[in-house]
């Protein structure tokens, strides 16, 4: 069995939302076999930064669909949007 591995772009709802606890958040909200392999931050604009977590799910997991509807769930996040898709 491999793994893919996403980088997802997750949108933040405002400027002022804590980053720290929004990636607590995220990790936490993972399904079962998912894991984050490490988070980037893109300056957007106006003061507004996206986390970008790479996330590894099992290929037989049914690509990043899980991660990405986990994700929208979690309070503060505006939009999830995959941004690159790979298999390790």
């Amino acid at each position: 069995m491999g793994k893919v591995a996403a980088a997802v772009k997750v949108m933040p709802q405002n400027p002022e939302i804590d980053l720290d606890e929004l990636q607590d958040r995220l990790e936490s909200s993972l399904p079962e076999g998912a894991k984050i392999n490490g988070v980037e931050r893109d300056d957007v604009a106006f003061g507004l930064v996206a986390l970008i977590p790479t996330v590894i799910v099992p290929d037989d997991a049914g690509g990043t669909e899980a991660v990405e509807e986990a994700f929208s769930t979690v309070e503060g996040v505006e939009s999830v949007d995959v941004q690159n898709v790979g298999r390790i």
